[in-house]
C-alpha cells in the first residue's frame, strides 16, 4: 500500500519582529483538518535551527486529528536518546499510535554550528546509528539499562515509556552521500530520497538494498519515501505556466535564496542533474535556479493524469510513501488531495487489488 506525506510547519508560521517565527494555531487546526480530511496519511514536522519545536506541534496535531499520522524530525544533537524516547512514545500514546521518527543527521556544517553540533558528516552519521539502535533498545527494554558508546553515556534507565504498540516506533532516516546509504542500509525501516529522475532513482533504491544485503539485513524490510511537488491545472500548458510562475515569483526567489542547504550530497546532486537537463520523463521537472534547495525543488507539472502517471512509474519502482508538500499553500493541498491522492490509490487497486 502506497501512503502519502504533506509537509507542515510551512505553512503556519509567520516571521515577526527581529526575523522571529510564530505560530498561528488557527491556521495550524485548519492545516492539520485539511490534510486529516482529505487522505493524507503522514504529515512531516520538520525541524531547523530557527524553527518551531515539532513536538509541540505534532501534540496538537494529534490532538486535532482522527487518522493522520505525525512525523517528527529530530536532530540527535537536540535531545538525548533518553529523553528523545520517552517524548516520541509519550505523542504515540496520546495520539493513539499515531507518531513515528525521522532522524536528522544534518546536510550543513553551518546549520549544525548553530546548535553547538561541531561533528563533521562521517561523525554524525556514526552518532545517528548509534542514537537509532539506543531508541529501539529503550523502548523495547523490560529492565534499567545502561550504555556506554562512542557518543552516548548513562546508567540504569528506565524501563521507560514504550510506544502504544510495545514495540519500537517506525524510524526513517535519508540522505544520499555513502555515510547516509549505509547507515540507512543498516538501521532504517524507511529511506527517504530525494525528488531524482527515474533512472537516478532506481539507482539510489539498488544502492541502498545492495548495501542491506552486504551487512546482512533482508532489504525488503526498508521502505522507500520520495518526494516531489505537484504543480496541477487543467491542462498541460496551463499546469507549465503555473509551475513557471511559481518558481520566477516571491516564492522561487526564496528557494533560490536557501543557498546554504545546497552543499549536500542530495542537493549537490540535484543541481548536477538539473545542470545536464531541467525536464525529464514524463513530466518531472528541476529548475537550474533552485535545484537542491530543499527536497521539494522537485516539481512534477501537468493535469491529474499526468501526474498520477508520473507517480504509479515511482511506485513500481519500489516508492512505498510518497510525499507530495504545497509549501504552505493550502488549495494546492486541497487540489492534491482531491485529484491525485484518490487516483493514485483507485489505479493501484484496479492493478493489484489490495494495495
Amino acid at each position: 500500500m502506497v501512503e502519502f506525506v504533506h509537509s507542515f510547519l510551512q505553512g503556519i508560521t509567520q516571521k515577526g519582529a527581529a526575523r522571529r517565527k510564530s505560530i498561528d494555531p488557527v491556521a495550524a487546526d485548519r492545516f492539520a483538518r485539511t490534510l486529516d480530511d482529505y487522505g493524507f496519511d503522514y504529515t512531516l514536522l520538520g525541524y531547523s535551527s530557527d524553527g518551531i519545536d515539532p513536538f509541540g506541534v505534532a501534540s496538537r496535531v494529534l490532538a486535532r486529528t482522527s487518522r493522520l499520522k505525525t512525523v517528527v524530525a529530530l536532530r540527535p544533537n537536540i535531545a538525548h536518546p533518553t529523553v528523545a524516547a520517552q517524548a516520541l512514545a509519550t505523542l504515540d500514546q496520546l495520539g493513539g499510535g499515531r507518531t513515528i521518527v525521522h532522524i536528522i543527521s544534518g546536510g550543513s556544517d553551518a546549520e549544525q554550528r548553530r546548535q553547538g553540533d561541531y561533528l563533521d558528516k562521517a561523525e554524525r552519521y556514526a552518532r545517528s546509528a548509534e542514537y537509532i539502535q539506543l531508541l529501539r533498545r529503550i523502548w523495547t527494554a523490560e529492565e534499567p539499562i545502561s550504555h556506554q558508546g562512542e557518543f552516548y553515556r548513562f546508567e540504569d534507565f528506565g524501563p521507560g515509556s514504550q510506544p502504544l504498540s510495545g514495540g519500537p516506533l517506525p524510524i526513517s532516516i535519508g540522505g544520499a552521500s555513502a555515510e547516509a546509504i549505509d547507515a540507512g542500509a543498516r538501521y532504517a525501516d524507511i529511506f527517504t530520497l530525494w525528488g531524482e529522475p527515474l533512472r537516478e532513482t532506481a539507482e539510489q533504491i539498488e544502492r541502498v538494498r545492495t548495501r542491506a544485503k552486504e551487512v546482512g539485513r533482508d532489504p525488503g524490510e526498508i521502505r522507500f519515501w520520495v518526494t516531489f511537488r505537484p504543480v496541477i491545472a487543467a491542462t498541460e500548458e496551463l499546469a507549465w505556466a503555473k509551475a513557471e510562475r511559481l518558481v520566477a515569483g516571491v516564492e522561487g526567489r526564496q528557494w533560490a535564496a536557501s543557498g546554504e542547504q545546497r552543499t549536500n550530497v542530495g542537493s549537490v546532486r540535484l543541481q548536477e542533474i538539473a545542470a545536464a537537463s531541467e525536464r525529464h520523463d514524463r513530466n518531472l521537472w528541476i529548475p537550474r535556479g533552485i535545484a537542491g534547495a530543499g527536497g521539494a525543488s522537485s516539481l512534477l507539472v501537468g493535469t491529474p493524469d499526468t501526474i498520477t502517471d508520473s507517480l504509479l512509474d515511482y511506485v513500481a519502482l519500489g516508492a512505498d510513501i510518497i510525499s507530495l508538500p504545497s509549501v504552505g499553500d493550502l488549495d494546492a493541498t486541497i487540489d492534491t488531495g482531491r485529484y491525485l491522492l484518490p487516483a493514485v490509490r483507485q489505479r493501484l487497486a484496479s492493478l493489484v487489488p489490495g494495495t
